[in-house]
C-alpha cells in the first residue's frame, strides 16, 4: 500500500491505496459515495453501476468513468484529482454565479469573494507564461 492524495470538489483526501498500473484503487466511500443495490450514491443522487463491476474498491479512473467525471492521475507524485461532471460545470456556467474563493492582495491580506457580495468586483489576473 502507498499513500495518495485524492482531490475532489468536496475535500482533499489522504488515503492508503493499492496501485494498479500506476492508478490508485480506492473505495468509492473515500470520496463520499456509498455503494448500494441501486448503485453509487451520495445524498439523493445514485449512479447505476454496470453488472460487470464487482464489489469493493475500483481503480480511480474506472470510478471517474462510472461517475461521469474526468480524472487526472500523477503516479510519480501520487496525486489524483476527480473533476466535476460536465453537467455540473455547465450548470455552474449557466447560473452566472462565481464560486467563492479566497486570494491574497499585493499586501498579503486575504479576501473572500463572498465578503464583497452585492458589489461589483474587478479581478485582475496575471500569468508570466
Amino acid at each position: 500500500m502507498t499513500t495518495w492524495t485524492v482531490i475532489d470538489e468536496q475535500a482533499v483526501h489522504t488515503v492508503d491505496v493499492v496501485e494498479f498500473d500506476g492508478v490508485p484503487v480506492v473505495d468509492a466511500d473515500v470520496l463520499g459515495w456509498e455503494r448500494k443495490p441501486e448503485g453509487l450514491c451520495r445524498g439523493d443522487v445514485c449512479i447505476p453501476v454496470p453488472t460487470g463491476v464487482g464489489p469493493g474498491a475500483l481503480p480511480l479512473d474506472e470510478l471517474g468513468r462510472l461517475l461521469g467525471r474526468p480524472v487526472v492521475v500523477d503516479p510519480v507524485e501520487r496525486v489524483a484529482a476527480v473533476g466535476a461532471s460536465p453537467q455540473e460545470r455547465t450548470d455552474a456556467l449557466r447560473s452566472g454565479l462565481a464560486p467563492d474563493f479566497e486570494l491574497p492582495d499585493v499586501n498579503g491580506v486575504l479576501h473572500r469573494l463572498s465578503d464583497h457580495q452585492g458589489r461589483k468586483i474587478v479581478l485582475y489576473a496575471y500569468a508570466s507564461w
